[in-house]
């Protein structure tokens, strides 16, 4: 039996806004995108991570009462959730890419502890860290 994660979900506010910031901007691909009654699984996956799915969901019914939804989705606005990380071959050639494409840095790339790393959010709020691994071009 082979085993593993497939997908992990972050809370978005407006799906179709995650969608095309994920889409267009970052240059995911859509994986799912169901709906049942007002409950919607969208799922996107980094082109060279197939096997993997990043699931934009918002926080609300069938899974939040609205009080929790609500407090979800103020966290997340506030960056309050743990940021995720996009490995990149070259920190700087992706920040000049992403920025071009409308991207949102938060921090410029900047050279730290052997690696390069930029920082972005979303348009929900969720953090990124974009970061070189040691090694990488530069």
């Amino acid at each position: 039996m082979s085993q593993g994660i497939n997908v992990v979900g972050l809370y978005v506010d407006d799906q179709d806004a995650a969608l095309a910031f994920y889409v267009d901007k970052l240059g995911f691909r859509v994986h799912t995108d169901v709906r049942n009654g007002p409950y919607r699984w969208l799922t996107v996956q980094h082109p060279e991570q197939p096997s993997f799915q990043l699931g934009l969901f918002q926080p609300g019914p069938p899974i939040h009462d609205e009080a929790t939804a609500q407090t979800l989705r103020a966290m997340v606005a506030k960056g309050a959730m743990p940021p995720l990380v996009l490995t990149v071959a070259d920190c700087r050639a992706a920040y000049a890419q992403l920025r071009e494409r409308g991207v949102e840095f938060t921090q410029e790339p900047i050279d730290r502890f052997g690696s390069v790393d930029a920082g972005f959010r979303d348009p929900a709020g969720n953090g990124w860290k974009m970061i070189q691994a040691a090694g990488g071009a530069q």
